[in-house]
């Protein structure tokens, strides 16, 4: 029996590289359908433009971490008439709280740079670093109305070395997050992961 096509769209305000693990990853039977940006300048639009993504920049609003809630509403508008069943935040750097939230419950997920709940929110390489653990790694979660707070799919536990800087510690975290978040996405696409029965799995 064939598994119907589950509908992403990803959402992302930078360089795009968990955007090119996501298009380029075993996500079946979810598909990549279109990339959308609040920084007309963002380099995510070029790439998208070379793996054959429709990319679009949508207005955010005057805010500078947050939507204005009309526009929200305009980006989730957008989606639902596209017909998009998953939302996936890829470095989008804006607080989502209303309807974007109402539109895709339970349907957006987040790849976040930490063993969560430990260090949320930005510089989360930092923090770890900083704070002196031996231990970081990343996690995809499903996204609510707090900070980095809602329930956990998947984990990917990164070793911290004596020689590293936060910068050095970063890249190994984001080598990681290309492979974690693909899984995690295939994962919900497959019903194995729902909002409000996550299969827990954490890789060491």
């Amino acid at each position: 029996m064939e598994t119907d096509t589950v509908k992403i769209a990803v959402l992302a305000s930078g360089t795009g590289s968990n955007f090119k693990a996501l298009v380029e990853g075993d996500t079946a039977p979810g598909v990549v359908d279109v990339l959308v940006t609040d920084n007309e300048r963002a380099g995510v639009l070029q790439l998208a433009d070379e793996l054959g993504v429709e990319g679009r920049y949508m207005y955010p609003g005057k805010f500078r971490t947050r939507f204005g809630n009309a526009e929200e509403k305009q980006w989730a508008d957008f989606l639902e008439d596209r017909g998009i069943q998953l939302v996936c935040l890829a470095g989008l750097m804006r607080i989502l709280k209303g309807p974007l939230l109402e539109a895709f419950h339970g349907r957006i997920l987040n790849i976040h740079p930490s063993l969560l709940p430990a260090f949320p929110g930005l510089d989360a390489q930092g923090q770890a670093f900083r704070y002196g653990v031996k231990v970081a790694g990343c996690t995809v979660h499903y996204v609510d109305q707090g900070t980095d707070t809602g329930p956990v799919i998947l984990q990917r536990a990164v070793p911290v070395y004596e020689s590293d800087t936060r910068d050095s510690l970063a890249a190994r975290i984001l080598t990681e997050e290309h492979m974690i978040y693909s899984e995690a996405v295939k994962a919900h696409c497959e019903g194995r992961a729902v909002y409000s029965r996550v299969v827990r799995q954490q890789k060491e």
